[in-house]
């Protein structure tokens, strides 16, 4: 693959990503992404063949992104400062890939090659690091929870974060979605690990909710 076309295919899945983030996915064609670009659909195509190859690609990025700033260390124990990284990760994930969690669903109808991976990645790799991290933090004396409590919190987090966005167009269908909204979301998985937090820590788990108010 030459070099032209490697910058030309990382082109097309960044401004892909931007437009559907600004304007929606399902607003946005392969002939409006091409004019944003300034190139012919041919030269498009000759990258991809439909847009959801590229919608396809921008869920590898976040897939990648994710594993990446998630995973939890091996070389050290764990600290509070952790929970932010986790919270901050989780919150620069929702605003970077936004377009994603409007319409998961149907966007996941319409991409099977999508569907199958992004379920791959949630049954396993997402709920592998989730339960790392609550493992972790429990051994930290952060969270009091019993093990068969782990697997239902981390999905009510999850389901949090993928139905947010469209909980808040469905709220307040007249106000934009803007990084408020992800921290709104951020707040409401707080909410959710509050009652499982010792009393030790209750004053860094507040300062931390802090960040998120407002």
């Amino acid at each position: 693959m030459s070099k032209t076309r490697i910058k030309t295919y990382d082109r097309i899945v960044q401004e892909s990503l931007k437009l559907f983030n600004e304007q929606g996915e399902r607003s946005i064609t392969t002939n409006h992404i091409a004019a944003h670009l300034g190139i012919s659909p041919g030269n498009l195509y000759y990258h991809f063949r439909n847009k959801e190859e590229i919608v396809y690609q921008i869920f590898l990025q976040y897939r990648d992104f994710i594993n990446a700033r998630l995973s939890v260390p091996t070389d050290r124990q764990m600290t509070t400062d952790d929970l932010v990284n986790y919270l901050d990760t989780a919150f620069l994930a929702m605003w970077q890939f936004r377009f994603m969690f409007y319409d998961l669903p149907g966007l996941l109808a319409r991409n099977p090659q999508m569907q199958s991976d992004y379920n791959q990645f949630v049954h396993t790799e997402l709920k592998d690091i989730l339960a790392g991290f609550f493992r972790e933090f429990i051994k930290l004396g952060l969270l009091k929870m019993d093990e068969a409590d782990i697997e239902p919190i981390t999905l009510n987090i999850w389901l949090v974060v993928k139905f947010w966005f469209a909980f808040e167009q469905t709220a307040w269908p007249d106000a934009p979605i803007t990084e408020a909204s992800s921290r709104r979301g951020v707040r409401q998985v707080l909410s959710l690990l509050k009652p499982y937090v010792q009393a030790d820590f209750m004053p860094v788990f507040n300062l931390l909710a802090a960040r998120y108010a407002g």
